[in-house]
């Protein structure tokens, strides 16, 4: 008999992100909750995209897709030797977005499913947790989407949670957590919605 997937209580999810702690999952099984110091953040007003990365992306010939296949997303994340997206996480993940917090940009190319990521919106602040990609620049087209719609539509703060060299090129960096929560208790009361339009 298989064990019983218990899911994390979507209030008890919105509130730890709103204090600046989120869960994953570890190689016991278990669940564990996290709070980084220093913390990784893309704040939107320092989001930059490489000339590289623009001539990458202008070569490709991307589409991009809010909201369409978000379990797939969630799914092809969690599609890696070592992953914290357990059937506990993804099943949470997908209550939140059928709540309207989170949410997957998809980068389609020739109507496949190239890459993507996904995350949680509260207020002012996107919380990323995690990308992937099949072609080269998949996962780097969702996000410059992403930013893009963030400054477009007001919102101050990427919650990346740590900083990949990936994420710095674009301007990500790590910020004391003390100054994290101090931004993150400003963005999330701000009286916007991620629509993905």
């Amino acid at each position: 008999m298989s064990a019983r997937i218990v899911l994390i209580e979507p209030s008890l999810l919105l509130n730890a992100y709103c204090q600046g702690i989120f869960p994953m999952g570890m190689e016991n099984g278990e669940m564990s909750w996290f709070s980084p110091d220093p913390r990784g953040v893309l704040l939107v007003e320092d989001f930059h995209v490489p000339r590289s990365v623009r001539a990458e992306l202008r070569s490709n010939d991307f589409e991009i897709r809010v909201n369409t296949v978000f379990k797939e997303v969630i799914t092809a994340c969690a599609k890696r030797e070592e992953t914290w997206i357990t059937k506990e996480i993804a099943g949470s993940y997908q209550t939140l977005h059928s709540m309207g917090f989170a949410h997957s940009v998809e980068t389609w190319q020739n109507g496949v499913l190239v890459g993507g990521l996904y995350g949680v919106s509260i207020g002012g602040a996107f919380f990323g947790e995690s990308m992937f990609s099949r072609v080269p620049g998949g996962s780097k087209a969702a996000l410059v989407w992403l930013m893009e719609h963030l400054r477009e539509n007001g919102f101050v703060l990427h919650d990346t949670q740590w900083t990949t060299p990936h994420l710095a090129m674009f301007g990500g960096r790590e910020i004391p957590r003390k100054d994290y929560l101090k931004l993150l208790a400003q963005a999330v009361h701000l009286p916007l919605k991620f629509t993905g339009k």
